[in-house]
């Protein structure tokens, strides 16, 4: 048999609104579409991470779609009457697997697509098997990231940065697979800038200009604007401080202290949490409160929890109050919005009780008041008296305990008085595990002042032009002393902005502009923070005339930023394990 390839490219103009999530969804909503009738929506396990962050399970059962499966689960039961649309990523595995799927078809005949570019070989492979002739078309999408909102996404890539050669092999090729899938599926043929002093950045760079001058029929988009969009990349390393600081809105709070993970929190480890409370869904889209207040500080969540559980009592109490048919109509009609809030009502009381358990638990108003003095401001000898009280206090975890020394460390390696030796012996007598001390002597040669990829001067240590500079003028009439600091990439985008990001730091590796753009995507190489998505979500609405989307490797808390450095410790350019 014959397999013919073909891009799907359809004519929607998802350029204007730059938002990731209707670009995902309209690809997956296509291929479900355009096969009439019941299917099955065969998937890998790529695959059906993209697809859960942009759709419910019972969202896609309402296109005809009778049963969503794994292609890599075995012993599936035939059912030659359906059709099968499969949507999977192009890797060795799901290759295998389709073979093997195609040599002994379960299904009347196959729909293939996958989320980025084909090899020939793996065509031909296909096509060998294809013995039944069950194939009726086999197409790319360019779906091959995870969208978190319309203005952020992710590629769950762990540990991408190598000591040794800059990049982990198998991660730059996964990058540089999903940023020009991106690229792709939101029509965009931009300007590439990336950060100087990074060759991770400009490996990055290069990747991304070569593919699309490799496939330069595809990105023959007519221009919008007058100024082309801009990929602007960055690198983890130029701000080490934001993934190291506990949080406290409410989005960047729950990936800190419990963890989110393609949209999901597993709370299967939380002291007494109901059976249907073990693993919660967050998603903007479908969670109304969780919209209004994904960017709101842990106060102000706690008041508004006391709202919506007053609220939800008072129509409890009134669904109690049934005397007719037409109070029993009502109650039927507004029953699935009844039964919604109270899911919602008890979704969000049972997360907001364990962080609240976790606040009090581990005296994070303490430790992360002195997180801010490190970041924020720059009395030592202030500095010194707080550590040394925190990092006896028993309710400080060891985690927390090693937050405060990496950041001291980042902050005063090269302080006169420099008092790190004193802090890793005082971990090692609190008992502090050395799976948390060895991180100490890895931040500095990650991030530290003297790594060769750190261009911006984070401190102002390096005189009065420094970032300190902005940042002591950022804290002004800020109330709330544990969300003082603000993240590099504000600096970046208000220079960006304002045409003042200069060519020596951010030089460009493919195209020039004279003027600023409309449309950037900042790609964070060595992962992005809910705090850095916050600042471009504030960014959009303080700047209409500019629309920026954040993406990176990952998404960070203290935890997987510290597998991060261990992995760069520890690679010589070997593949790193992915989610």
């Amino acid at each position: 048999p014959i397999l013919f390839l073909s891009p799907l490219l359809w004519s929607c103009i998802f350029y204007f609104e730059m938002d990731i999530v209707k670009a995902t969804r309209h690809y997956i909503s296509k291929m479900v579409s355009d096969s009439p009738g019941m299917k099955v929506l065969l998937l890998d396990k790529n695959t059906a991470s993209i697809v859960s962050m942009v759709y419910s399970q019972s969202d896609i059962l309402q296109k005809e779609v009778y049963l969503i499966e794994r292609v890599d689960v075995p012993n599936r039961e035939p059912m030659s009457h359906l059709k099968c649309i499969v949507f999977v990523r192009p890797t060795s595995e799901s290759i295998q697997a389709l073979v093997d799927e195609l040599k002994d078809p379960k299904y009347g005949s196959y729909d293939l697509y996958f989320s980025n570019a084909l090899s020939s070989p793996q065509l031909e492979q296909l096509a060998h098997a294809d013995q039944n002739e069950v194939v009726k078309q086999v197409q790319e999408v360019y779906a091959d990231y995870l969208a978190v909102n319309k203005h952020h996404f992710t590629l769950n890539i762990v540990g991408c940065l190598s000591e040794s050669s800059s990049w982990v092999a198998k991660a730059l090729q996964r990058t540089t697979e999903g940023l020009l899938a991106l690229l792709l599926s939101l029509k965009i043929n931009p300007v590439i800038r990336f950060a100087s002093k990074s060759e991770a950045c400009h490996r990055l760079a290069g990747n991304v200009a070569y593919g699309i001058e490799r496939e330069a029929e595809l990105f023959s988009f007519r221009l919008m604007h007058d100024v082309q969009p801009l990929l602007l990349l960055v690198d983890r390393r130029d701000d080490p401080i934001t993934p190291l600081l506990n949080q406290w809105t409410y989005q960047a709070m729950v990936h800190e202290l419990v963890g989110i993970h393609n949209s999901r929190i597993d709370m299967t480890d939380v002291p007494g949490v109901a059976k249907d409370m073990k693993e919660l869904v967050l998603t903007a889209d479908t969670d109304s409160f969780y919209k209004k207040n994904i960017y709101l500080n842990f106060g102000e969540i706690g008041e508004n929890i006391r709202t919506l559980v007053s609220e939800f009592q008072h129509r409890t109490k009134s669904q109690e109050n049934i005397q007719s048919i037409s109070d029993m109509k009502a109650f039927v009609e507004n029953y699935p919005q009844f039964k919604q809030m109270s899911g919602t009502v008890s979704k969000h009381v049972t997360l907001v009780g364990e962080l609240s358990r976790l606040v009090d638990a581990s005296e994070l108003l303490d430790v992360s008041e002195v997180e801010q003095m490190i970041a924020c401001q720059s009395n030592h000898s202030d500095v010194l008296a707080h550590m040394r009280q925190l990092l006896q206090n028993g309710k400080v975890s060891e985690l927390n305990k090693t937050r405060l020394v990496l950041l001291y460390a980042l902050r005063y390696e090269t302080h006169s008085a420099c008092a790190l030796s004193e802090f890793s012996e005082t971990l090692f007598r609190e008992g502090v595990s050395e799976e948390w001390r060895k991180l100490i002597p890895v931040v500095t040669r990650f991030a530290g002042s003297g790594a060769p990829e750190r261009q911006s001067d984070l401190f102002g240590n390096k005189g009065a032009k420094g970032l300190f500079k902005q940042i002591k003028s950022s804290v002004k009439g800020v109330d709330n002393i544990y969300t003082q600091h603000s993240p590099l990439l504000s600096s970046i985008l208000d220079q960006l902005v304002k045409g003042k990001l200069k060519e020596t730091a951010y030089p460009f590796a493919k195209g020039k502009m004279a003027e600023k753009p409309q449309d950037v995507i900042v790609f964070i190489v060595g992962g992005t923070t809910y705090e850095e998505e916050f600042a471009v979500e504030k960014f959009n609405e303080e700047n209409p005339s500019m629309r920026v989307v954040l993406a990176g490797t990952n998404i960070h808390n203290m935890r997987s930023f510290c597998n991060e450095m261990e992995a760069f410790g520890k690679s010589r350019d070997k593949g790193r394990r992915f989610n």
